[in-house]
């Protein structure tokens, strides 16, 4: 057994984490309370450490610190949604505890864990009980003690996962919302699946992934003439009656030799891209996956030795060069100078939505919703775009507030992240935006529109499932209000008349229907026209958001 870790083992340690959650992203997204095509922890989680991953494998290990600080630094910048920032927080700390260090010893490492967990707790405004954090801090506890029993890594290790393992079944006590579920914390599991990877290195259980380790002339070689690296299939089971058309028009983005086959009960999906994983998160809003491949297309022509790939289009027109930071996905460009005192950023996705948030005086769009929550490196390069003194961002989901915060010392202009929770409340305070306002005032009128409004969204259940005595069918129309459920709903008839007395409760003066993608102008004005007749004291309007996901959002003042 080990007494010590040096910069090699710790960045296997945390390659093999990675692989773990790569494995395991979707059983860590099926964790999700409600079963709507949003639960992506895992996909976040998985992201957030894939970004780490990448760095680590294109250079070589020396120190614990050198390691450590490289991994925090690129989690920094690719943190996604709440589980992700939280990740990265807990490496963040981590770094600390193991600075100026050629090696490790368990106490070592069991000190900087708990430094981490430190680092996680203050950054979260309102720390709860039965999730991640719980999991992590209760994992560095044992890792402690046991550390000052025991000199050997594994041991340390050992007493942390079990110890963590028994902190995410209490989770499902300690978090009402998860008790009422009967599921654990989706990101505490996440976390011991880390462990448990970082543990089987250890002990010669588990070995890193291969594939990366091409040699780099042979690389550049082949980079030269693939547009796209990854071979990307899957198997859907259908789940709801969404249009394949519009996957076949997402994948037309996102890279070439596209087939879709779209049979009765499942669609097959090829494609080559640089993005699989936003395309499996898209093709997951059709229903559940039941098999799945990714290849690295640069590692088998390698393979090949000679063999000339024939994914490049010799006869297309050269595209121009690149920004630097666009051409470099972890360049993020200096902050331009600012030509006004205030500017704004918004997080939103749906070529309406971002419209509209243009129309109210947004500076910058950032794309990003539910189901591919933005990175901070993504927001960050947006406000330094943004030729403004003071910045302030709209997250527009809950999910992303975090990521958001996190931009707030990592550039030299003022940021105010405006805590909105949903677009129906970030469109509310940015038609609160005036010209001749102090940034003082403005952040206080920004804020004070975000209790002015609430939030009901329609999208599909993706499965089936019992919730708070709700009996929900996989495909029905899900409804949440505020973020709790209402119901869901078979037909659009039943949807209107089961949400018309929550949002008549509210006594609404104006009621705003934005519709996505997947619904039709038609199908829309029958929707908004057949709810405003049940609110006749309110003012009902609908406007064309083209969102993913939510078939509506529904803003009520």
């Amino acid at each position: 057994m080990r007494e010590y870790i040096d910069g090699a083992a710790l960045r296997d340690m945390i390659l093999c984490g990675y692989d773990a959650l790569e494995a395991n992203e979707q059983a860590i997204n099926e964790l999700n309370v409600f079963p709507v095509p949003d639960g992506d922890t895992g996909t976040n989680m998985r992201l957030t450490l894939g970004s780490a991953a990448t760095e680590l494998r294109q250079k070589e290990a020396t120190t614990v610190t050198d390691t450590a600080a490289r991994t925090a630094s690129a989690l920094l910048r690719g943190a996604r949604g709440n589980s992700g920032v939280i990740l990265s927080l807990l490496f963040r700390g981590l770094s600390k505890g193991l600075k100026k260090m050629e090696t490790a010893s368990a106490a070592d490492y069991a000190q900087a864990m708990t430094g981490g967990v430190e680092a996680a707790y203050k950054a979260v405004m309102k720390p709860a009980e039965g999730t991640i954090l719980t999991v992590s801090r209760l994992a560095a506890e044992a890792a402690v003690a046991k550390a000052k029993e025991s000199g050997y890594f594994e041991e340390m290790l050992f007493a942390a996962l079990e110890a963590g393992k028994a902190a995410l079944d209490d989770t499902v006590n300690q978090n009402p919302v998860l008790q009422k579920a009967g599921v654990v914390d989706a990101g505490g599991y996440g976390y011991i699946l880390m462990l448990e990877a970082m543990l089987g290195w250890l002990e010669g259980r588990v070995t890193v992934s291969q594939g990366h380790g091409a040699p780099k002339a042979k690389q550049e070689a082949v980079d030269e003439q693939l547009k796209y690296i990854y071979c990307t299939e899957c198997v859907i089971r259908k789940a709801n009656k969404k249009s394949v058309d519009l996957l076949r028009a997402y994948l037309g983005n996102m890279g070439d030799s596209v087939v879709l086959l779209d049979g009765e009960d499942t669609v097959k999906l090829h494609i080559h891209t640089n993005a699989p994983g936003r395309v499996l998160t898209q093709a997951l809003t059709y229903g559940a996956m039941t098999a799945v491949k990714v290849e690295n297309l640069r590692e088998q022509h390698i393979a090949l030795e000679g063999h000339t790939p024939t994914l490049a289009v010799p006869d297309e027109p050269k595209a121009e060069p690149a920004p630097a930071d666009e051409a470099d996905p972890h360049a993020i460009p200096d902050p331009v100078p600012a030509e006004k005192p205030v500017g704004t950023v918004c997080v939103c996705a749906g070529d309406g939505l971002e419209e509209l948030f243009r129309q109210l005086g947004a500076d910058n769009i950032v794309s990003g919703g539910q189901t591919m929550n933005p990175a901070t490196e993504d927001i960050l390069r947006a406000v330094n775009r943004t030729p403004a003194d003071t910045v302030f961002v709209f997250p527009n989901n809950k999910n992303i507030i975090m990521a958001a915060e996190q931009c707030i010392p990592m550039t030299t202009k003022k940021v105010v992240v405006i805590p909105s929770r949903t677009v129906c409340q970030g469109i509310s305070a940015m038609m609160r935006l005036t010209a001749d306002s102090t940034p003082e005032a403005l952040e206080q009128d920004f804020n004070d529109a975000l209790g002015a409004v609430h939030t009901v969204q329609i999208t599909y259940a993706a499965r089936d499932s019992e919730f708070d005595g709700h009996d929900i069918k996989a495909g029905e129309y899900l409804t949440l209000l505020d973020g709790q459920l209402v119901g869901s709903f078979a037909d659009t008839e039943a949807l209107v008349a089961g949400i018309d007395p929550a949002i008549a409760e509210l006594s609404p003066e104006f009621v705003t229907v934005y519709y996505g993608a997947d619904v039709n102008q038609a199908d829309a004005e029958s929707f908004s026209g057949a709810l405003g007749a049940r609110l006749p004291d309110a003012e009902t309007s609908l406007i064309r958001g083209g969102q993913p996901v939510y078939y509506y959002m529904i803003s009520v003042e």
